[in-house]
């Protein structure tokens, strides 16, 4: 069953739907907007500790040229709100609906005991680089987000 914050979060990312509809090909060619949140995560090796309901929600800015921008807070697999700011490059298909992205940035939130479950997490911040595949149908997107050896998520969300 859906919890009540997940399913507010994406009936407030279905409100600009109508606005991503109306868009013509001349508006997507100068970059858009991506709003997404988490709709299911795995770990590779399960724990008991692990949290499986990130809660995500993020926004991100994607340029013409591929480059991509944003930030999304989340809870990390202990449970604890974490935030990831970062850039990065999107490469579209020619053919196919369908892309790669590579961003990096800072990730902010594992603290405490679990302050050594991500590497270089110095003073509760750490670099990380995060790889995915996306695909969108008008204004509406998905992804196979990989999070390094531990886990992936899958996200989905608007464009506008």
């Amino acid at each position: 069953m859906m919890k009540k914050p997940a399913l507010c979060a994406m009936l407030l990312l279905m409100i600009p739907a109508g606005l991503a509809m109306a868009q013509d090909d001349a508006q997507q060619d100068k970059g858009f907007w991506y709003a997404q949140t988490s709709v299911y995560t795995k770990h590779y090796s399960p724990d008991p500790d692990h949290n499986n309901n990130q809660d995500l929600i993020g926004i991100e800015r994607n340029e013409a040229s591929g480059w991509v921008f944003g930030g999304a807070t989340f809870r990390n697999s202990f449970s604890q709100r974490s935030n990831y700011a970062y850039a990065g490059k999107r490469f579209d298909s020619a053919q196919y609906p369908v892309y790669l992205k590579l961003t990096g940035g800072l990730l902010e939130g594992y603290s405490g005991k679990y302050q050594d479950k991500i590497p270089l997490n110095r003073f509760g911040v750490a670099p990380v680089i995060i790889p995915s595949i996306g695909t969108h149908y008008g204004p509406l997107a998905a992804e196979l987000v990989l999070l390094g050896a531990n886990a992936f998520m899958v996200t989905t969300g608007l464009r506008f």
